[in-house]
């Protein structure tokens, strides 16, 4: 059962990465995980936030369907369904160690292209073949670790122009991620821990507030400020997640 003690630890995290959320639209989980698997085990963390994602993405998005890529949409979902299965399957079974470390990894990884501004090929559109290496990656990362919105932002960046389109299509693919890993999360029986569902009724209301806050504070902030702050605390937490993975029995 999770205890005051970690609930009062749990709901800042929350409250900051759904601040982080209404100011950017995306990156929650990026934010809450990493520092997460520092006090609750990876397979409670994920499922957990995986509900804070889906309440606030469907408040937040889904206003613009008429703009979202239906052939991008059709090509993307099969294999980040399949993804997803795979993560799901892997966080299940899974012990604590190497799923920590690739969460660490990863988390640096784009900490560091972040913090450099990397673009790389940012410019040369992507072949539509690449769904699946991008929808089957981000599904696992999805479903391992919540933190598969920048591979399918990458995906969806290099192959859709339109600004209005790439904003309604990512929004909608990473709502849709969130119901099938919710599904997918209760099918493996992860909502039947104890407590996980009493601390999602509690904190709910946390990541609300969260949202609201980021929403109002969304035109006060520097964005490069803002952006900056955040990979350095990921960085951190990141560092964290890799030495939690390391000391953890194999």
């Amino acid at each position: 059962m999770m205890s005051a003690e970690s609930l009062a630890i749990v709901a800042p995290v929350i409250f900051v990465a759904y601040t982080v959320f209404g100011m950017t639209g995306f990156g929650a989980a990026m934010v809450a995980v990493p520092v997460l698997v520092q006090f609750i085990p990876l397979q409670f963390a994920v499922p957990l936030v995986v509900l804070f994602d889906l309440t606030c993405t469907a408040l937040v998005g889904g206003r613009n369907w008429r703009r979202v890529s239906l052939p991008e949409l059709k090509r993307l979902f099969p294999w980040m369904m399949l993804g997803i299965a795979l993560g799901v399957t892997l966080l299940h079974d899974a012990g604590a160690r190497w799923p920590l470390m690739l969460l660490g990894g990863f988390v640096l990884v784009v900490c560091i292209r972040g913090l450099l501004g990397a673009t790389g090929n940012a410019g040369v559109p992507l072949k539509s073949y690449w769904a699946l290496p991008y929808g089957v990656f981000g599904g696992v990362f999805s479903a391992l670790f919540g933190t598969g919105g920048p591979i399918y932002t990458i995906y969806l960046s290099r192959r859709l122009d339109a600004l209005d389109q790439f904003r309604a299509t990512i929004s909608v693919v990473i709502l849709l991620s969130g119901i099938v890993r919710a599904g997918a999360f209760a099918a493996a029986g992860l909502y039947a821990q104890p407590a996980i569902l009493t601390a999602a009724a509690l904190l709910l209301p946390v990541s609300l507030m969260g949202l609201y806050a980021g929403s109002r504070l969304r035109t006060r902030v520097s964005p490069e400020l803002l952006k900056r702050a955040i990979f350095v605390l990921l960085a951190i937490a990141g560092a964290g997640a890799i030495y939690r993975g390391w000391m953890s029995p194999a």
